[in-house]
């Protein structure tokens, strides 16, 4: 006898039971006699999301219909999300309206595909709303420091509203570490590592948790914190550290592989290379619903490269990233920029100086606005002390970017970076005037834009204010009225906002020049007398040039003699009497002595300056005793055995 399949469908709706594969044993037993039943598919499908068999779910609900697939609309959406489908799960919740449920689905799958301000908008929407469940409210705040975190790392930090931990902060592990993560990524490491030890205190006090639960919690923890005290410079404390982290003990694949990365990165000396290289390349590939950030990814695949190069596998490491490179325009990225350094290192096999550049300038005319190839040959052309050609190099990227068309290659041009590197080395050569024009090109440039660089136009109204060009002052002008208008409360904004007006229009600056600090309570307690008297200093220029020209009151100097350097030999001995031969070729000196017994001989055949042989002269000029003689040298009777000759 079979039950009705109305009746099994009303009595699984009346059942509380904990075994989920127990209720997913009775909803196939049931499907088996009406596969339609909506209601059983629905409860098989919210048995299959309990036992985390996500995909499965997904099947059933599609093999069910639209109306199972409408009805179901939160825990789709929650089942994309888990199988890594982010983008088809954000589409999902956004259209489902006033459920709490779709909201926070929403933001989870923003915050795991790395739309981290739409995350914090959703974050902040919930929390302003009244909390449905108990406990929400503290998952609310975790998730919205992770979010802060996120964009702080991502150089979103204006999004961020809370940029110093509150008490609440403090009360939990996780909000405390949240808070930790995010100091980290603004530079504050020293505040980033007290966090950080608060974090591993409220963990270790909690009794609920057990040890086994706590040692999962406290490892990403001191992963974090080994990083930190990398960078501190605290060498002795991360490698103690690093030493009690054991990775087999890591449950997360994610967490491992980073554990792994930040412990080899801790070792101040690599003694053995390829042991690291193997180290780093042994963790398991990561799953899809549980990758990396991409800012982590690239860290980690830049660490892998230079490993690489560590390993001797330059030619691995160019084929890589000469593919990477070629799919990019010049940009700004730092990822990129890194690629071409680890790049040309593998092409100059890691060599400094001029035999790198040697291996290195080909590059150059391959990808000529390549700018972290340029950065690498201008760093190479500063430790030689070549600044002349560092400047030559930067003016040619300058010019190719200046001559292209492309909008993206403008932004490049006038990136704040490559401005202060141009700066920078007309500063080491003196140019000051090139120095505001680069400046007033840069302002002029970025005053249109949406998102301009504050720094960037800061220095630049700085600098541009001292100008005695009637244009460079007007830009000034606008420079800071932008700048007052966009922050009216920043001293340094209103200073120069004032100073800019005060020649041409005082009366239109004169309620903000009020409201800045008087001038005799900014010079109280100095000494301007003193000022004054020690006189101004001034930064040696690089090319200075001194008038030769003789002042009105200043006696003309006495001409310097210069003394001759002295023809003498250096054995000269003023006492003994030079040699009367001295003058005479060495061969016709009297203290001549040829080497070897023929030269003796012929040496004594010589009637320059002594009595000649006139036997030998007659004998020659007759030709019977010359011949006579070779007659008697040719017989070999006459003559005893042979000496025998050096070896």
């Amino acid at each position: 006898m079979t039950i009705p399949t109305k009746t099994l469908s009303a009595l699984l709706q009346r059942t509380t039971i904990t075994d989920h594969e127990e209720v997913l044993r009775a909803c196939n037993a049931s499907l088996k006699a009406s596969r339609n039943d909506l209601e059983t598919q629905y409860i098989k499908f919210i048995a299959l999301l309990k036992l985390d068999r996500y995909d499965d779910a997904l099947r059933v609900l599609g093999e069910s219909g639209d109306i199972l697939i409408q009805r179901a609309g939160v825990e789709r959406a929650y089942a994309l999300y888990k199988v890594g489908e982010l983008e088809e799960a954000k589409k999902v919740a956004r259209g489902i309206e006033d459920q709490r449920g779709a909201r926070h689905v929403e933001a989870q799958a923003s915050y795991r595909s790395e739309d981290f301000a739409n995350a914090a908008v959703l974050y902040k929407e919930l929390a302003g709303s009244q909390a449905a469940e108990e406990g929400e409210e503290s998952d609310l705040r975790i998730n919205s420091g992770a979010t802060d975190a996120q964009l702080e790392w991502t150089k979103q930090g204006e999004l961020v509203q809370k940029k110093k931990p509150g008490r609440e902060d403090l009360e939990a592990f996780e909000t405390a570490y949240n808070a930790a993560c995010g100091s980290i990524a603004r530079g504050e490491l020293g505040q980033g590592e007290v966090l950080l030890k608060r974090a591993k205190d409220l963990c270790n006090a909690l009794d609920e948790f057990t040890e086994q639960e706590k040692t999962a919690e406290l490892l990403p923890i001191s992963v974090q914190q080994l990083y930190v005290l990398s960078k501190l410079g605290k060498t002795e404390e991360a490698e103690r550290l690093a030493s009690d982290i054991s990775l087999q003990e890591i449950p997360d694949l994610y967490t491992r592989q980073i554990a792994q990365n930040n412990k080899l990165a801790a070792t101040p000396t690599i003694s053995n290379p390829y042991l690291s290289h193997r180290l780093f390349h042994s963790t398991e590939t990561l799953p899809k619903t549980d990758n990396l950030f991409k800012l982590q990814a690239e860290r980690m695949q830049q660490n892998g490269l230079a490993l690489d190069l560590l390993a001797s596998k330059s030619n691995g490491v160019i084929k890589t990233t000469t593919s990477l490179l070629s799919e990019s325009s010049p940009i700004t990225s730092a990822h990129m920029n890194n690629l071409s350094v680890l790049n040309a290192a593998a092409h100059a096999q890691s060599q400094l100086t001029k035999l790198g550049l040697k291996q290195i300038l080909p590059l150059l005319e391959k990808r000529p606005k390549d700018v972290g190839l340029t950065m690498t040959i201008i760093q190479l052309y500063v430790l030689t002390n070549n600044h002349g050609s560092a400047v030559t190099i930067l003016e040619s990227l300058i010019k190719h970017l200046s001559d292209s068309v492309i909008p993206a290659d403008q932004d490049v041009l006038f990136a704040p970076g490559l401005v202060a590197l141009q700066v920078s080395l007309y500063t080491q050569q003196g140019r000051r005037s090139q120095i505001k024009t680069v400046l007033a090109k840069a302002a002029s440039y970025w005053r249109h834009r949406s998102k301009p660089p504050t720094s960037l136009l800061q220095t630049s109204g700085l600098s541009l204010l001292d100008s005695s060009n009637p244009d460079h002052q007007a830009i000034a002008r606008d420079i800071f009225n932008t700048l007052h208008t966009q922050n009216s409360a920043s001293k340094f904004a209103t200073a120069g906002y004032v100073a800019a007006h005060a020649l041409t229009s005082p009366e239109k600056v004169a309620a903000e020049a009020d409201s800045l600090t008087p001038v005799p309570r900014l010079i109280a307690g100095i000494d301007v007398v003193a000022l004054e008297d020690a006189g101004v200093p001034s930064l040696p220029s690089a090319t200075t040039t001194t008038s030769r020209k003789r002042l009105l009151n200043e006696k003309p100097k006495p001409d310097k003699k210069r003394a001759r350097k002295s023809k003498l030999p250096k054995d000269y001995d003023p006492s003994k009497t030079p040699d009367p031969e001295r003058w005479l070729p060495l061969r016709d000196r009297s203290t001549y002595r040829p080497k070897g017994r023929k030269g003796r001989q012929k040496a004594a055949e010589k009637t320059q300056g002594g009595v000649s042989n006139e036997k030998t002269a007659e004998g020659k000029s007759t030709g019977t005793d010359g011949v006579i003689k070779a007659a008697e040298k040719g017989g070999g009777q006459g003559k005893g055995k042979k000496k025998k000759g050096k070896k």
